[in-house]
């Protein structure tokens, strides 16, 4: 099925019915269809044709959400960009895709005016505007689009077409096209709803970015269902999107890691303060297992789904919320119509509690790299029959006697220190068990006689917690070569544009060891 019919098929269940809110607009499911039509109309109406690649370079909104529809409906391929994205990453991106058009806002006009320049490539430009503004020379205005003859466009596209193109962040080089096709997208919404237990009946609140693509899902599979989704810019503000949720009888909230962290530092929340809350659901990286217990304790009876997964197959693993108490540590089994597997370095299964390389089998397992043959065979490589490919993930696992799977750490962050390797993770679980520590991230840094010196970048919930205190903490419960060598206390972590903590900006805040 291409992602298109999704929307379609709930019009046809209940077009009546609310399908998106966001702050004081809510789009019924038939006026959701009706605008995507009519933008549609208008991207082929400048020459937008069949596969072409457009951007949707808009913050979380219902312009966006039409805007993605609308994009499929015209039988291109959309590749959602972050607000935050500056000009020269975006003329990058222009260039190498190849954008036929970009969808914009009024707001990021100026960034997208500069990434045509810079590209020196034509793109059709669509904009929204202020009331009594007017559209900029060689842009298109988006509310004019809107008002386009809702005529479907004719594309002839199929379910094995590009349906998305989402770039990777690029921390360690260039940014780079992940491919997936509307199959792709089909099968990992299936088997996340699956596992989820969706229902139409369901009310998501999503505050994370839709270029993030745990946010992106979040709108194609409550389109998928026939649910509503309420789409917030950010979790800037809890209180007011607690206030939200209560009003909208929210009962699914979508998290990463550090929206967590910022709940758990309120502390005038009381237990069952999300009376409608079904469930929680946490990627992006583990909850330490003290947050967890902290959740479950001001949502008694609401469900958590820890989960693990990468933007090349969307979803590999969820820990079933009965587990938790077994194992909150872990980050669960393959996700349903799905293989997950731990390797050694000649691609052979290893045995429990073995430590080796992910790899993910499965119909949503991303197509390639856009135009990269070489990061594609990277990480796709021969499968169990002649003609898949499987996902080499790059990130170290190891299971457990019942199968279970266990995050250890990427490849690339294992630290080499007094001749050891330490996975960061294993030290951060211990930061994080720490009653006066709200967030940690540890990384390593050069040192000349260690080779790499231990370095704990830490948000401290107590003003006196010193780091002495911190170092003693961590030797009681860590070999001498994982006890960090550095602290250092910062107010926030630094962030990338879709929340995650990022690991690379914290080294760079640390100073190399005397």
């Amino acid at each position: 099925m291409r992602v298109e019919e999704f929307l379609k098929r709930s019009v046809l269940a209940d077009g009546a019915k609310t399908a998106l809110i966001c702050g004081s607009r809510r789009l019924s499911y038939d006026e959701l269809d009706v605008l995507s039509d009519r933008l549609a109309a208008a991207l082929a109406a400048s020459g937008v044709r069949r596969n072409d690649r457009v951007l949707v370079f808009i913050d979380n909104s219902w312009e966006a959400a039409v805007s993605i529809f609308a994009v499929l409906k015209a039988g291109a391929t959309f590749s959602p960009i972050n607000a935050s994205t500056k000009a020269e990453k975006l003329a990058y991106v222009v260039g190498d895709c190849e954008a036929a058009a970009v969808l914009t806002q009024a707001k990021l006009l100026p960034a997208a005016a500069e990434a045509r320049a810079l590209c020196g490539r034509p793109f059709v430009l669509f904009s929204t505007q202020r009331p009594g503004e007017a559209v900029p020379e060689g842009a298109f205005s988006f509310a004019d689009a809107l008002e386009t003859k809702p005529a479907p466009v004719p594309h002839g596209g199929i379910d094995v077409d590009l349906a998305m193109l989402i770039y990777t962040s690029g921390s360690t080089g260039r940014p780079k096209g992940v491919m997936m096709t509307h199959r792709n997208v089909e099968a990992a919404a299936t088997s996340i709803t699956t596992y989820l237990r969706n229902t139409p009946d369901d009310i998501i609140l999503n505050a994370l970015p839709l270029a993030f693509d745990y946010g992106l899902y979040q709108l194609l599979m409550s389109i998928k269902l026939g649910a509503t989704l309420v789409l917030e810019k950010s979790f800037a503000f809890p209180q007011a999107t607690f206030e939200l949720m209560r009003k909208e009888k929210v009962t699914g909230f979508p998290l990463v890691p550090t929206m967590a962290a910022m709940i758990l530092q309120m502390r005038d929340l009381q237990p069952g303060f999300l009376p409608s809350l079904r469930y929680f659901s946490n990627t992006a990286a583990a909850l330490p297992p003290p947050h967890i217990a902290r959740l479950r304790e001001l949502c008694p009876g609401v469900e958590l789904y820890s989960m693990y997964g990468l933007t090349e197959c969307k979803r590999c693993t969820y820990l079933p919320p009965e587990e938790l108490d077994n194992r909150p540590d872990s980050v669960g089994i393959a996700i349903p119509n799905t293989e997950a597997f731990v390797v050694d370095d000649e691609g052979k299964p290893v045995p429990p509690s073995t430590v080796g390389e992910l790899v993910i089998r499965g119909p949503h397992v991303m197509q390639g790299y856009w135009r990269n043959e070489e990061a594609t065979a990277r990480m796709l490589r021969p499968g169990l029959n002649p003609w898949e490919k499987v996902l080499y993930t790059g990130d170290l696992f190891r299971t457990d006697a019942d199968g279970f799977l266990y995050f250890v750490g990427r490849k690339d962050d294992i630290i080499k220190t007094r001749g050891e390797k330490v996975a960061p993770k294993e030290v951060e679980a211990v930061l994080h068990a720490h009653p006066a520590i709200a967030e940690a991230v540890v990384t390593g840094v050069a040192d000349p006689v260690l080779g790499h010196a231990i370095a704990a970048i830490v948000v401290a919930t107590d003003p006196v917690l010193s780091e002495r205190d911190v170092i003693r903490h961590c030797a009681k419960h860590l070999e001498d070569f994982m006890v960090p060598k550095l602290v250092r206390f910062v107010s926030e972590l630094p962030k990338t544009d879709t929340g995650k903590v990022s690991r690379r900006l914290a080294a760079e805040t640390i100073e190399p060891a005397e």
